[in-house]
């Protein structure tokens, strides 16, 4: 009888040593878990990333240099992307992926061979696709137009393992389906299709030149492109034929800028302006969610972003002091304002 009421209470107690350690909350991974970080591309000298709590109440201006010390991020920081715990930020005017932990932020390596101007990437099954803009010219467009590649990195050792070239330019890139969508900017008017398992150009898809932001949503990939002197047009491309629609601006949103698609709803910019349409409509709305006032010395906002009934705003200023990143409700209402660094161009979701 003993022993049944000893084995009894041996049970319930590690019943409830198991129960106590389901319940407990997780170790939080970092201090950088849970928020927003904002790519400050930077002027003349080194470009930063600050952090944003999503409760908003946590910031730090300079993530890297807090952790890291004196080593700096390079010339231009240009964009981000994930795998596992790990964060790299491409540096486009070093030629530099700085590799960090998401969480911590501390630096795990750099990657600096094999690279040429880097712009964005994505990551697939342990490898890493980074378009590369190579020689192109921004004062002279002309220039270096259809050698741009992309440059296909091992993520185990942290090393440009191969180049799939384009022979045309490069700039966003977005993994679908097993598929790399590119856009090419300014004058060239392809959605560039490669196939990461062959490493070869699949097809391209004439969509218009100056095509710039995109987006997938239950197989559409839709993209935002603004030539000069023509009208702005929102690309809808359905990935499984290619078919393609578009709706087109009206002359007054010449010059939109920034997509995002959230909540059966495509956000879109122009100049200090916010926007949206449903995604299905056929014509753009030319209602204002919200407008803002900008310190940036070209007038419009760099950074855009829409997550969790919020929308994001980098304003660019005047890439030569600490500019200001806001955070607004998706009726407009100014919800809190951040001074961050030099040149605020993206925001990036550490879930």
């Amino acid at each position: 009888m003993k022993l049944s009421r000893l084995f009894l209470i041996a049970i319930s107690v590690s019943l409830f040593v198991s129960c106590s350690q389901d319940d407990a909350p997780a170790e939080p991974k970092g201090l950088y878990e849970n928020g927003i970080f904002v790519l400050n591309e930077g002027g003349s000298g080194s470009g930063s990333v600050s952090y944003i709590s999503n409760d908003l109440t946590d910031f730090t201006q300079s993530v890297y240099t807090t952790v890291n010390g004196t080593d700096i991020l390079g010339k231009y920081v240009q964009s981000m992307f994930f795998d596992g715990d790990n964060a790299y930020i491409i540096v486009g005017g070093s030629n530099v992926i700085t590799v960090v932990n998401r969480y911590t932020f501390k630096l795990i390596a750099k990657i600096e061979t094999g690279l040429k101007t880097p712009r964005y990437g994505v990551v697939k099954d342990g490898k890493a696709y980074v378009t590369n803009a190579n020689t192109y010219s921004y004062s002279n467009p002309a220039t270096g137009n259809t050698d741009d590649y992309i440059a296909v990195i091992d993520l185990q050792t942290n090393t440009v393992e191969s180049k799939i070239e384009l022979n045309a330019t490069a700039n966003r890139i977005l993994l679908e389906n097993g598929k790399l969508y590119i856009t090419e900017p300014y004058n060239n008017d392809k959605l560039l299709v490669v196939n990461p398992s062959t490493k070869a150009l699949e097809t391209a898809v004439a969509i218009g030149s100056d095509a710039n932001t995109m987006e997938v949503k239950d197989g559409v990939l839709y993209v935002l492109r603004s030539p000069y002197g023509g009208r702005s047009e929102m690309v809808k491309v359905k990935l499984s034929d290619k078919t393609m629609t578009k709706v087109v601006f009206p002359e007054s949103l010449d010059g939109v800028g920034n997509l995002d698609i959230y909540d059966n709803k495509a956000y879109y910019t122009l100049n200090t302006s916010v926007y949206a349409m449903n995604v299905n409509a056929t014509e753009a709305s030319t209602t204002e969610i919200m407008k803002y006032t900008s310190t940036s010395a070209y007038g419009k906002m760099y950074g855009f972003a829409v997550r969790d009934n919020r929308i994001y705003i980098a304003d660019g200023g005047d890439f030569s002091a600490n500019s200001k990143a806001y955070v607004y409700s998706l009726t407009g209402t100014i919800q809190k304002e951040f001074t961050v660094g030099v040149g605020p161009n993206s925001f990036y979701f550490n879930d």
